[in-house]
């Protein structure tokens, strides 16, 4: 039996219409408390609810977003050779119903923690940006008439930018987090700086109206071969490749294709280049460094580090995916929990317990006694004391030598 009675449990004095706005907490989605999740009975509780509702209700919310993420890049990126502007529009349109489900639960998490806590973490507000910023961008390609005019191109850059890093906070891709970032800035650039129009380098077209024309770029920077065209390079954000090896030469210090623009003249530009810079820096190189530091971290403390990440997405899972009516489910939130245990990884456990001293406490006796009969485990408490006693002593001795 796990011993958090009532632990799970929400109280069934509630108004349905307010708990929707402002949901009441348990003592779970209360306490993230690294002890806790050290025990059995922590990583049992965990995994019980994982299991019942919490791997389901998480695998909608990633398809969810993966759906939003899908429909505004192909919406936004997709060459118009390739899609006629219904289907776009349509794919715009799903982007605002898709994009305005996640903002309610994020403004549902804001009322929540309408404190100041709420302002404390950066990535809540990052959330708000990425998906009011998707929403506004959706409305304004409807609404306008001129597709093709600077402001809504930058805004459709960023928007993809927000998402695909929205991307990183879902922690299953931990291992590929710096080629996910490479991939984003890669997409933004891509279409902040693709051709507008048609052109082909057999071809002198130059079209004065696009700026990043190759022909309207290369003059100005001397970026001509012997036959008067062009170098291939002049905007490798013409193609998705390219614009992937652009930034992978900008991350270790080339940043020769973006020396084409003036920044001054350009400065969606250079807040690109500003926040790749701080996302690399702070987010990448911080925390490698950290790992770097902390590369002897025991295996346990890995383990209920992972515990500790799984409650706090059960937590916001609860308290902003459930409905008011299934937190109050005795199959979903019991009053008493009970699990079963490996007989050998139990006898390992408790004789670790004995040698370090944690096991005889007055608490639970008759239990304790029940488990050393069924586990066939001798143990002597009065002859355990004698020895911690002794290791104590030495310990003593030890430190007045050193």
């Amino acid at each position: 039996m796990i011993p958090y009675i009532n632990f799970v449990n929400y109280s069934k004095d509630y108004n349905w219409f307010i708990e929707l706005i402002r949901p009441q907490p348990s003592l779970f989605t209360e306490t993230i408390n690294r002890n806790i999740y050290k025990t059995w009975n922590g990583e049992a509780l965990i995994n019980f609810k994982w299991n019942t509702y919490g791997k389901y209700y998480y695998a909608m919310i990633w398809i969810l977003f993966m759906t939003l993420l899908g429909c505004f890049t192909a919406a936004a990126t997709i060459p118009n050779q390739y899609i006629n502007e219904e289907v776009r529009q349509r794919l715009f349109i799903a982007s605002i119903i898709l994009g305005s489900i996640h903002l309610i639960f994020e403004i549902r998490q804001f009322f929540y923690n309408i404190t100041n806590k709420w302002f404390y973490n950066f990535w809540n507000i990052f959330d708000i940006i990425a998906y009011v910023l998707s929403i506004f961008t959706s409305i304004y390609w409807l609404q306008t008439k001129d597709k093709d005019n600077n402001y809504l191109i930058q805004l459709l850059s960023f928007s993809c930018l927000f998402l695909d890093i929205k991307f990183l906070f879902f922690r299953a891709f931990e291992y590929f987090v710096l080629f996910i970032i490479i991939i984003s800035f890669a997409h933004a650039f891509y279409i902040l700086l693709s051709l507008r129009s048609e052109f082909s380098l057999d071809q002198h077209n130059t079209n004065n109206d696009d700026p990043n024309n190759p022909l309207n770029l290369a003059p100005s920077y001397s970026q001509i071969n012997n036959d008067g065209i062009p170098d291939k390079n002049t905007n490798m954000f013409i193609d998705i490749k390219t614009s992937l090896f652009a930034i992978y030469l900008f991350l270790i210090g080339d940043s020769s294709a973006l020396s084409n623009w003036p920044y001054a003249d350009n400065p969606s530009i250079a807040i690109l280049i500003i926040l790749f810079c701080l996302l690399i820096i702070v987010v990448y190189l911080m925390n490698l460094l950290i790992g770097l530091l902390n590369i002897a971290i025991e295996v346990d403390n890995k383990r209920v580090s992972y515990l500790i990440q799984k409650a706090e997405i059960l937590a916001e899972i609860e308290l902003f995916y459930l409905l008011p009516h299934q937190r109050r489910w005795k199959t979903w939130f019991p009053k008493v929990m009970y699990y079963y245990a490996d007989v050998d990884k139990t006898r390992i456990e408790i004789k670790r317990l004995i040698k370090e001293g944690e096991w005889d406490t007055k608490e639970f006796t008759e239990m304790r006694e029940n488990l050393f009969k069924v586990l066939s485990i001798e143990h002597n408490p009065i002859d355990n004391e004698v020895i911690l006693e002794k290791l104590s002593e030495l310990r003593k001795i030890r430190k007045i030598l050193s």
